[in-house]
């Protein structure tokens, strides 16, 4: 039991010295959530309500923090064979996994807090759940962590795993509910919606934030746990079947 213990920290411990610790990605995490913000802004050409789309903001720099370091990562260590050295260690595929994902989980959750930073000197934040709030964003950083597992082990570049994250991206942006209530989608699109994991996360951080929800959040738990169980047994089952010869 120790070992494996030792080999996941070791493990974790490298990725976030070799990736997630570096400067530019410090930065785009920060980045990324004010040009978001900024972004709204131009387009109403009026005050934005930032508690209004601070849901929004979070669950989108949880998703393209995780998805962006993830599937670039674990194709390029592939590529430098770096990761097939790691698959002879004597520890488990599963741990081995959870111990390449959770820096990227981690990474996310801290992408989704910078928001709220900036936020609290501009709005008052009285009233957000904070317990329901940081529950939605692991969940939601979990998920979208084994989605860019999922995306990784299903490429062999890394420029395909950025085209692949994007095919997956882009749509969740548009209909997820993010700034636009579900509600307020053509009803040919709405069906789509409930298909990304996404919908589900930022259901429970619009209503942990603004008590405003679409979806029972007992059904939005269950459905992203069966989404991060899912995306992370059909990626294991790909290494195996895919790399593991």
């Amino acid at each position: 039991m120790n070992y494996r213990l030792m080999a996941y920290g070791n493990i974790l411990k490298k990725d976030m010295q070799n990736y997630y610790l570096k400067p530019p990605n410090l930065s785009w995490g920060i980045i990324f959530p004010i040009s978001w913000t900024l972004m709204f802004f131009l387009r109403s050409g009026s005050d934005v309500d930032i508690k209004a789309i601070l849901p929004g903001v979070m669950a989108l720099s949880i998703l393209f923090g995780t998805t962006s370091m993830l599937s670039v990562t674990i194709t390029f260590e592939r590529k430098s064979r770096s990761f097939e050295r790691l698959l002879l260690s004597p520890i488990s595929l599963n741990l081995l996994m959870l111990a390449k994902t959770t820096g990227a989980i981690i990474f996310g959750i801290i992408n989704a807090f910078i928001p709220v930073l900036f936020a609290s000197f501009f709005v008052d934040l009285g009233g957000i759940q904070w317990t329901l709030l940081f529950s939605g964003v692991v969940l939601i950083a979990v998920t979208s962590t084994f989605l860019g597992l999922f995306i990784a082990v299903s490429v062999n570049e890394v420029f395909e795993a950025q085209t692949f994250s994007n095919f997956f991206r882009f749509p969740m942006v548009f209909l997820c509910g993010l700034f636009i209530p579900l509600e307020q989608l053509p009803r040919v699109l709405r069906p789509l919606s409930y298909l990304f994991p996404l919908t589900y996360g930022a259901d429970i951080l619009k209503f942990s934030v603004n008590h405003q929800a679409s979806i029972n959040r007992i059904v939005s738990f269950a459905i992203l746990l069966l989404y991060a169980v899912g995306l992370f047994l059909v990626s294991t089952h790909n290494i195996k079947k895919r790399w593991i010869y």
